[in-house]
């Protein structure tokens, strides 16, 4: 989008992503729910966030976490109830929050109706909702299609003879989008929470949605290593990222669009940029934001973070607007990931880049992974194949230094961690110092300046600790440098002017001096000298 048109809400926003699980708990089960996010929003007001992104809080036999679906249109007992979720939204939206919610259509639960009366016999009406196959002669599978979770993902039916189609847990059957019953459905299932008031989507397991029509097999990865997870033993070819996928996007755009051109529709992606590009569709008529995961998995150093910010860049249609993921539900914390002094310097390079970025709750406290003992593990897919265990990444907001970091007063689904008595939000809001306070300095910084949330990227060094760019809106010119490596580094001496922003103590609104260094894991944001 030209500098000279209207930006959409979400393109200057900074979205929040809650797992409602882990988040607040108002009823003493442990488990948060609906009704503690709402007690909680004035808190993300504070921060300074301009919208929420739900994990799923729909009714779900939770074999994956509510990611397998029972009832599309409802809430689950667990997280409360719809009025719950009406006061929610009124809230927000009187705060000035946004909501997104996550919809998944690739998959249900095989508890929901519509798979019950699919597996019922062959010749039900909804037998074409989902995906079946005979067996080859011997009995065994289709085809060699592998679960993400590991393990074939044909999963054999005694009743009927024959198997369906699982991308992820057994107890999670895809379903059939060719069959254009099931597009309506699912189209119906978008138009109930718009009518219900959310401002957008963020759809889950998009590239998954549309399998091969000849269930061909896929090919061997040539890159795979003996040992890894087997689903990435194979390329997936015939199971993602499918041609036909945007014609089904197309459709859920349709939908989105009759509400209005104020909702915003992000795709769950994990692709190379030369196909995730794609789900703009053509003109910008598909995803409006296709998840730009990478972050999460490129090395922290300074060359080669330039690089990944040079290529997307790059590869960006001219409708096409950026976004940035450093963390979320699936991957471990970035505090993690990297250290938590790093830590530091990875929350300005997230709201300092140019697009949309999205903050996973906990990271601005600078929370980190919990080892998860195997008795006290609750991530059905990480008790199947430990690999993909996701519970470290899932452990309940730490709010202040109770005895449960004030997320419940029963027994925390998961355990907390060792440090929530020190790192938590009543420790560090009061504390100009702590990560949290650098949140808010950062959202404050970025919601001020438009060359921070819409201003155009210009890389200016990359050395092997220094990454340097600017970002310019109109007249206005910032720069911002970043020290990941663990020595000191010498800024250029280009790079002049006030201090706007740092992660260390140095005296914000001093002048940058030509000799000094960042140390290491500082980040700056600068104003440049001779300008305002």
């Amino acid at each position: 989008m030209t500098e000279g048109r209207r930006h959409r809400w979400w393109q200057r926003a900074v979205i929040y992503h809650i797992y409602p699980r882990s988040f607040q708990d108002t009823d003493g089960d442990g488990i948060g729910d609906l009704r503690g996010i709402t007690q909680r929003l004035d808190y993300l007001q504070w921060l300074g966030v301009d919208a929420i992104w739900l994990s799923p809080f729909y009714p779900s036999p939770m074999a994956d976490f509510g990611y397998d679906i029972s009832d599309h249109c409802s809430v689950d007992p667990l997280f409360g109830t719809l009025e719950d979720f009406d006061e929610l939204l009124e809230k927000a939206h009187r705060l000035g929050l946004r909501v997104i919610v996550d919809y998944v259509p690739n998959h249900t639960s095989d508890e929901h109706p519509w798979f019950v009366e699919s597996r019922s016999s062959r010749d039900n009406p909804k037998r074409e909702w989902y995906l079946w196959a005979n067996p080859k002669p011997d009995g065994s599978p289709p085809n060699n299609w592998r679960s993400v979770f590991g393990g074939p993902a044909w999963e054999w039916d005694e009743r009927t003879g024959q198997y369906y189609y699982h991308a992820f847990h057994r107890k999670q059957p895809d379903l059939n989008w060719r069959n254009p019953e099931v597009r309506e459905a699912m189209y119906g299932v978008m138009r109930f929470w718009l009518k219900r008031g959310v401002d957008g989507f963020r759809v889950d397991a998009l590239r998954h949605l549309v399998k091969d029509e000849e269930l061909r097999d896929n090919p061997p990865n040539p890159d795979f290593r003996e040992g890894g997870p087997s689903y990435e033993a194979q390329l997936p070819v015939y199971t993602t990222d499918r041609p036909e996928v945007h014609r089904m996007i197309s459709g859920m755009r349709r939908v989105l669009d009759g509400y209005g051109d104020d909702r915003v529709m992000i795709g769950e992606l994990y692709l190379p940029f030369d196909r995730l590009v794609l789900y703009y569709g053509e003109g910008g008529r598909g995803v409006h934001l296709p998840t730009n995961m990478h972050l999460i998995t490129t090395p922290w150093s300074a060359r080669s973070l330039a690089a990944l910010v040079s290529e997307y860049e790059a590869a960006l249609p001219p409708y096409g607007w950026p976004n940035w993921v450093l963390g979320n539900h699936d991957n471990p914390r970035v505090a993690t990931r990297i250290g938590p002094e790093k830590a530091r310097a990875a929350a300005v390079l997230l709201l300092t880049l140019r697009g949309t970025p999205t903050m996973y709750y906990g990271d601005e406290l600078g929370m980190t992974d919990v080892p998860v003992p195997p008795h006290l593990a609750r991530d059905p897919a990480g008790k199947e194949a430990p690999h993909l265990g996701r519970d470290p990444a899932r452990t309940p907001m730490q709010w202040d230094a109770s005895p449960n970091a004030g997320f419940t007063t029963g027994t925390p689904w998961l355990p907390l961690s060792s440090d929530h008595r020190r790192r938590n939000v009543a420790v560090q809001r009061p504390d100009p110092h702590s990560i949290l306070s650098l949140y808010r300095k950062l959202l404050q910084l970025r919601r001020s300046e438009p060359a921070l949330s819409i201003g155009s990227y210009e890389p200016l060094e990359a050395t092997s600790s220094l990454l340097a760019y600017a970002r310019t809106h109109a007249e206005r010119r910032l720069l911002v440098a970043l020290n990941l490596g663990d020595a000191p580094a010498s800024l250029p001496r280009t790079l002049q002017g006030r201090i706007l922003l740092s992660t260390s103590p140095r005296q914000e609104g001093q002048p940058l001096q030509p000799s000094t260094q960042l140390l290491p894991g500082e980040a700056l944001v600068v104003e440049p000298l001779g300008l305002s």
